[in-house]
């Protein structure tokens, strides 16, 4: 590609909306940020390389969080109070679990227990 400096004039306004515009795409389309999410943001927390990513995720009460395992083998998502327990996860398989109630719930992968991760609702505050 051309340097924009090579280009003539008039070409130059359409190189920088076609780079600006996908990159203000892509900020706007982000949201809150991963690890505070509020009900209506999709959430997923990825399991690769033997870690939750994030490791700590805090939701309000009525969100769906998605574990999606991104290693090449199996892993599961067990909560510590046996709330919730998925069945073993290969490669790109998803868990998903609604949490109701504010509070804190630790989960571990019960094939791998150093793998540990939180999530954390509470509701709000406007």
């Amino acid at each position: 590609m051309p340097s924009p400096h090579t280009l003539p004039r008039r070409f130059r306004p359409w190189l920088v909306a076609a780079v600006s515009v996908p990159i203000l795409a892509l900020a706007a389309g982000r949201g809150a940020p991963a690890s505070e999410r509020t009900g209506t943001d999709p959430v997923i927390i990825r399991i690769d390389n033997f870690t939750f990513g994030p490791e700590t995720l805090t939701v309000a009460p009525g969100t769906t969080v998605t574990w999606v395992n991104g290693d090449d083998i199996p892993h599961t998502v067990v909560a510590q109070n046996k709330l919730f327990r998925s069945r073993t996860l290969d490669t790109d398989d998803r868990y998903s679990f609604t949490f109701e109630a504010p509070g804190e719930y630790a989960y571990f992968c019960s094939l791998h227990p150093h793998m540990t991760g939180t999530v954390v609702v509470r509701r709000p505050t406007n």
